[in-house]
């Protein structure tokens, strides 16, 4: 049988896929900070090893780190609070196979760091480095450094 293609997902819809590992992996969940910076590493790897976005929306270098607005302005009421998951999302009609184990990847990997540790961490990552406060990380940028990180 000839798998079902799958859109590119939105942002949102892979919000919605850390939140749904967070509640299945974590006793608590992730706050909107650490969101962003799952989202981050989410997309500079999925640059690196597949060559292409894994959403479309963009990063602004913000100064706690690289933020997506439009996921921000969604989870803000819950400031630094834990987002509860939405369980009725089903991950699996939005993101295919692969996605989903960089997402279960990417989550246990950078997870396990608070969302202050994980600011520091983009904070010393040039592509939050190099673009201007408030700016645009440009696609290219974060393949550029991703695809440095990973051993081919």
């Amino acid at each position: 049988m000839a798998q079902l293609q799958l859109k590119q997902p939105t942002a949102l819809q892979v919000a919605n896929a850390i939140l749904r590992f967070a509640d299945e992996e974590e006793e608590d969940y992730f706050s909107n900070l650490k969101l962003q910076k799952l989202l981050y590493y989410l997309q500079g790897y999925h640059l690196a090893f597949f060559n292409k976005p894994l959403f479309l929306e963009d990063f602004k270098a913000w100064k706690h780190g690289p933020v997506i607005p439009i996921i921000y302005n969604k989870y803000n009421d819950y400031g630094s609070n834990g987002i509860p998951p939405n369980l009725d999302f089903d991950t699996k009609k939005y993101l295919s196979q692969e996605q989903i184990d960089l997402v279960e990847n990417v989550c246990k990997e950078f997870g396990q760091f608070s969302s202050w540790k994980l600011s520091q961490m983009t904070h010393e990552e040039k592509p939050w480095k190099i673009t201007p406060l408030n700016g645009i990380i440009s696609k290219e940028l974060l393949k550029e450094y991703f695809s440095s990180l990973i051993k081919k």
